[in-house]
């Protein structure tokens, strides 16, 4: 981990994550693994947009000095710290640079109908197109319950597969949390899936923020996972599964029993087949629930959920 005084640097977007708490307001996180920046605001940080890189003159020997932070000079009685530009051949990383001239900020592109809190967020008439990214304005706590992008049969190579998906369909709509399959397997029940820490006072919502549970431990308080009346649950790609007819069947698939215990002869074999004569657990949302004890045969084709693991944004 690289620091300075302003400045943090760490090597992936988890580490910041798990350090952010930590960064006092105002200072700037580099991430090393995406070359993205970010500042640290109250109760949480954003991300700043930066320019297309441009590429350093060819014939440049030192170009590591590039990639190094600013040096800072601390001067007794003054508590603000002079940036200095280190000697180099090539022109380094400099955080004046963009208190100097701000970064062009892209405008926000809303889901269609989806409301935003941010008061500077101006959504255009015009329908965003491709797939919208999902944006938290407030930061206030919340763990989202997403579908697959498509219905999928017990086969889903197993949970590291399912988790596979999440993750990258969860980047894919601009979601910046870990989303873990929400499923029962041989080393997991799904009840531990959420952090500790999250699972009693954080609330659980779809992919335009609206409350599906109070909690995660509302989800296993005994009601087989019983939505609240009204709820929908979308897509990653911003798709009512319950409306629309990419998923005939609207069951979704969980393995487990009501508490969110594994159930070892009911997970397709922890999700490896698709075989018509193995079962998995499933539940019907024609029946407002996702828990619903029912087997069935892993050769259909349902809902596979994904769960936001933990609320990482606010100071804590």
């Amino acid at each position: 981990m690289g620091t300075s005084s302003g400045v943090r640097i760490w090597p992936t977007y988890q580490t910041m994550l798990d350090k952010v708490p930590e960064v006092p307001e105002g200072w700037l996180i580099f991430v090393a693994e995406r070359e993205e920046l970010y500042v640290r605001v109250r109760n949480g940080f954003r991300k700043v947009l930066l320019e297309a890189r441009i590429p350093l003159p060819h014939g440049t020997d030192n170009e590591v000095a590039a990639l190094q932070p600013p040096l800072v000079q601390l001067h007794e009685g003054n508590p603000h710290p002079r940036w200095e530009r280190p000697p180099s051949t090539a022109r380094p990383w400099r955080a004046d640079d963009i208190l100097a001239r701000p970064p062009r900020l892209l405008d926000p592109q809303p889901y269609p109908g989806v409301p935003h809190h941010g008061s500077y967020v101006h959504p255009r008439p015009a329908r965003p197109t491709g797939i919208p990214a999902h944006t938290h304005h407030d930061f206030q706590p919340a763990l989202h319950l997403v579908a697959l992008n498509g219905p999928q049969p017990g086969g889903l190579r197993g949970i590291r597969g399912a988790d596979l998906q999440c993750f990258q369909q969860a980047r894919a709509a601009g979601l910046a949390g870990t989303f873990r399959a929400f499923l029962s397997s041989r080393l997991q029940d799904l009840y531990s899936i959420v952090r500790r820490a999250d699972r009693a006072t954080v609330p659980i919502v779809n992919l335009r923020d609206e409350e599906l549970f109070p909690s995660w431990e509302a989800l296993f308080s005994g009601s087989q996972g019983q939505l609240k009346p009204g709820a929908r649950i979308f897509s990653f790609d911003g798709r009512d599964v319950m409306q629309h007819p990419a998923w005939p069947q609207k069951s979704v698939w969980h393995g487990s029993d009501p508490s969110g215990r594994r159930l070892t002869e009911s997970y397709c074999e922890t999700w490896r087949t698709e075989a018509v004569t193995v079962t998995g657990q499933a539940s019907s949302l024609l029946t407002g629930r996702l828990l619903e004890q029912k087997a069935a045969s892993c050769h259909n084709a349902f809902i596979v959920l994904c769960i936001e693991n933990s609320f990482m944004t606010s100071s804590k």
